[in-house]
């Protein structure tokens, strides 16, 4: 007669004189997995578990024979499955991509071990993201690490009904070949069943398109050898002691390596270049490429580049991905009739939105529900896939998920219902965009104190996030208030831009700002403020586009403006930017000292106090690109001194700034003149004034220019430390370009081999 496991083992483990501690150090069990052994928890273990143990206490092949019986007997199981029941469902032979994945996967399948916690992966993503293809795919490849099965079962989790658990634990068990009569009537037992069947068997189980998870809690099994893979449109969050793998896209190379598995080397090689647009026009979702391609096959006559120019028109896009049963728009749809009301219709109109990307503070306006609701909503849609959130308080859209709202949104909304919500949004836009871009002017600054908005904007700092974050959607409400002719609107959003722009200048867009702008307001009739808008449009083509003929005409036509209407100040503005759109050219340099020296004396003559010092420090970088760099330092260190006159008056941190400039130019003057530690000093002083508007780009400037002055009087390592500075200064403001100078000038200094910034 087989003995019990448990009192077996206790007795072989006492005849060889061991504690549990010690035969779990001499096995690699754990004391837990042989205390559960031998108290009869775990009656029936698995052979490598019964081997160990048996190495461990150094049984005789009578004894070790015994041990192995008893296991096996303990098991309480069926001998095997039933064919048919709960089987993986068909591959279609083209898997693509998801290696790091598939990877995790299998290591967390290696981790699988009798006696300890269950294994189990909850795989999760958008509609068509691909999860039932990777939980699939991985378990036809894991099949040799589950020996003892590989189980798969439809949770229909996206159902108006999703299967209950109880019903979901019945087909399992009769799969593992548990007859009808023996499963037991109530469901808690019935998981308890299911858990002691899979405690001791290595065993995969696939439970796809869970709803929920309280679908998915009493399918999980405590321990044991085995796996369980859980897919679902949810990130189950809620699940205690589980491996989360959320799904991203398709890279674009793996996007384009599927379609290509799928319509076949001929014709793809034929068209690599429409291949990888089609892709792209899937938005490199799986199930999107999978039915352009599906499409290819059955039309062998279309070419590749005929369906991507059917998939180019957005209206289309959605109806055109569909094939026989597949559709993108019907896998979307199952996700949104999921969501509750006010999710509904945040989601439909935040496709008024311009941009991909938003925060909850649009949703709240486009909803009409406080922060709160609409945050819920948004994590709501976030949770059944439809849109992302990269970081806390920022939502995307996938591309053809947009395009789906977009069509909820014309289907179930009256025309006059849309254009409320969007002239509702782009009015607060372009309130938020006004305030926000006044915290940069000397002359306004903070909000005023009863001003109250959805967003916070108690700093420079939240300004300048909030104006960066949402760049594109007030952008595009200024554009439409244009079409509109809400001049005035247009001409207030973007004056209030201009000292914002020096902090994000990188943008792209600060032409197009300034021309609606100054269109406005000649549209207007409005001559001063048409001139104050082209000398801003003039500095965007000096600085932000490098079109320095275009930004001349445009201040000298500024200027033309300005006379007109006598306003002196705008004429000296005007004649600087004229001077600063002509600089650096031999040629022209005696214009830029015309231009500068005229623009100096007309500022101060009106009394622009911060205008000045910036004419002036034209006008000395004029008199050095003409070779008279004495006469520029000379120049300098008056305007220098004068600016530190506490009877000059002016904006404090304006003035604190031109000190920095002027002294970064001073600087400029005495390497000219080969006065190297005269250099070094003028820019040392230049920094801490600059500070006081910090401009990222200026500051990188300046370090270089203190790195060249170093290096001139032989202080390398100092020199070095400046251009890591320049570096990092120009890293953090986005300039590329610069960036890239000062890496090579720091290799040139570090020398071959060495790593730069170390």
């Amino acid at each position: 007669m087989v003995s019990s496991f448990g009192l077996l083992l206790r007795s072989l483990r006492q005849a060889a004189q061991l504690t549990i501690e010690e035969l779990s150090h001499a096995s690699g069990m754990s004391v837990r997995a042989i205390g559960d052994m031998e108290r009869g928890v775990s009656r029936g273990p698995q052979k490598r578990t019964v081997e160990a143990l048996a190495e461990a206490l150094r049984l005789g092949d009578e004894q070790r024979a015994e041990l192995t019986e008893a296991a096996r007997a303990g098991r309480p199981r069926p001998s095997g499955t039933v064919p048919g029941l709960c089987e993986l469902p068909r591959e279609a032979g083209d898997f693509t991509g998801r290696e790091r994945e598939l990877d995790l996967l299998r290591r967390l399948a290696g981790q699988a071990r009798a006696g300890e916690p269950a294994v189990v992966a909850t795989i999760s993503g958008t509609a068509g993201i691909g999860k039932t293809a990777l939980a699939v795919h991985a378990a036809r490849h894991l099949a040799e690490v589950f020996p003892d099965g590989c189980f798969y079962v439809d949770l229909r989790g996206m159902d108006s009904a999703p299967l209950a658990p109880g019903i979901v634990l019945s087909r399992l068990l009769k799969a593992m070949g548990v007859a009808e009569q023996r499963i037991p009537g109530d469901e808690e037992e019935r998981a308890g069943f299911y858990r002691a069947l899979l405690g001791d068997r290595r065993r995969l189980v696939v439970l796809d398109n869970a709803a929920d998870e309280a679908q998915v809690r009493p399918l999980l099994p405590s321990g044991g050898p085995g796996m369980t893979i859980v897919t679902s449109r949810r990130s189950l969050a809620g699940l205690e002691g589980v491996r989360q793998i959320p799904l991203a896209h398709l890279s674009s190379a793996e996007a384009a390596r599927l379609l290509r598995a799928i319509v076949g080397a001929e014709r793809t090689e034929a068209d690599p270049d429409s291949v990888a647009e089609l892709a792209r026009l899937c938005g490199n979702l799986p199930l999107a490429v999978r039915i352009a391609g599906n499409r290819l096959q059955s039309r062998p006559g279309w070419t590749i580049s005929q369906l991507a120019g059917r998939l180019g028109d957005e209206e289309r896009r959605l109806e055109a991905l569909a094939v026989g049963d597949l559709a993108v728009a019907a896998a979307f749809a199952l996700s949104y009739q999921q969501v509750s009301g006010t999710a509904r219709i945040g989601f439909r109109r935040l496709a008024l939105a311009a941009a991909p990307d938003f925060g909850v503070p649009l949703a709240a306006v486009l909803a009409q529900v406080d922060l709160f609701e609409a945050e819920d909503a948004l994590e709501e849609l976030v949770e059944l896939g439809l849109l992302t959130s990269p970081y806390a308080g920022r939502y995307v859209f996938h591309d053809l998920v947009r395009l789906y709202a977009r069509a909820q949104l014309e289907h179930e909304e009256p025309v006059e219902a849309q254009e409320e919500a969007r002239r509702r949004m782009e009015s607060w836009l372009l309130e938020v965009a006004l305030v926000a871009g006044r915290w940069f002017e000397p002359d306004y600054g903070a909000p005023p104190p009863d001003w109250r908005s959805l967003v916070t904007l108690d700093s420079r700092e939240h300004a300048n996030d909030w104006l960066q974050a949402e760049g594109a959607t007030w952008l595009e409400a200024l554009r439409s208030a244009a079409r509109r002719g809400e001049y005035s609107t247009v001409v207030e959003v973007a004056g209030s831009m201009y000292w914002f722009s020096d902090q994000w200048v990188q943008w792209g867009h600060w032409r197009e700002v300034f021309e609606l702008s100054s269109s406005a307001a000649r549209a207007m009739g409005d001559r001063r403020q048409e001139a104050v808008l082209l000398n801003y449009l003039s500095w965007a083509l000096i600085v932000c586009e490098g079109r320095k003929e275009e930004a001349e005409a445009t201040a000298l036509r500024a200027l033309e403006l300005a006379f007109e209407v006598g306003d002196v100040r705008r004429q000296g503005w005007a004649l600087y930017h004229a001077a600063w759109a002509v600089e650096g050219d031999p040629a022209n340099v005696e214009r830029e000292l015309d231009y500068s020296q005229r623009a100096a004396d007309l500022l101060l003559q009106a009394g622009d106090l911060e205008g000045y010092p910036q004419a002036m420090v034209q006008h000395t970088g004029a008199l050095r690109w003409a070779g008279r760099a004495e006469e520029a330092s000379e120049r300098n260190l008056a305007l220098v001194a004068r600016l530190r006159d506490p009877a000059y008056g002016g904006s404090p941190d304006i003035i604190s700034f031109s000190i920095g400039v002027a002294l970064t130019q001073l600087g400029m003057d005495y390497l000219a003149l080969e006065r190297g530690e005269e250099a070094v000093d003028a820019y040392q002083q230049a920094l801490p004034e600059l500070r006081s508007r910090p401009i990222g780009q200026v500051l990188g400037r300046v370090q270089r220019g203190l790195a060249t002055a170093l290096q001139q009087v032989g202080r390398v390592e100092e020199a070095r430390e400046a251009l890591v500075e320049a570096l990092r200064e120009f890293e953090e403001c986005g300039d590329s370009e610069q960036a890239a100078e000062v890496v090579k000038e720091l290799e040139e200094i570090a020398g071959p081999g060495t790593a730069v910034g170390s």
